[in-house]
């Protein structure tokens, strides 16, 4: 599975985060394409550190939630922490320039760090993380069709 450390994967990723517009619609699901942007931009800003999550625990072990979200296909409108939830639009372009500086930040850290506990997913080692924040983008993206 590709890892946002990767140049290439990160690259191709800019390149569709390029293709969104303040026009752009999803093809399921309620957010605006802004909405979207501040929401992988709260994951990430979790992975780094900066927000401080705190959910109700599953009622599945976290590995196995970790497991079934690494390694299996994600469905359209799945669950997301309430954290993730919009409720409000937010200017386009900011959004979509916090989500380029976190993709770069994230990128630039070292995959064998040890990030913070995911609030939903437990311990991760850097490169789960990297590759669940590939998964999470990818998914997003698709649902905007780029």
């Amino acid at each position: 599975m590709p890892l946002l450390h990767d140049p290439a994967v990160s690259a191709s990723i800019q390149v569709r985060l390029a293709r969104l517009t303040p026009a752009s619609r999803p093809h399921w699901g309620k957010m605006s394409v802004s909405q979207m942007l501040w929401h992988v931009s709260q994951a990430m800003d979790t992975a780094l550190g900066r927000l401080h999550l705190t959910d109700k625990k599953p009622p599945i072990p976290t590995a196995v939630i970790r497991f079934m979200v690494l390694k299996m296909p994600w469905t359209r409108n799945a669950p997301t922490s309430r954290h993730f939830i919009p409720s409000q639009d937010h200017d386009f372009n900011a959004e979509l320039a916090r989500c380029r500086q976190l993709i770069a930040e994230i990128a630039a850290q070292s995959v064998d760090h040890a990030p913070p506990d995911h609030p939903m997913f437990g311990q991760m080692t850097g490169k789960q993380q990297s590759r669940l924040h590939v998964k999470h983008l990818d998914h997003h993206l698709r649902q905007f069709g780029v």
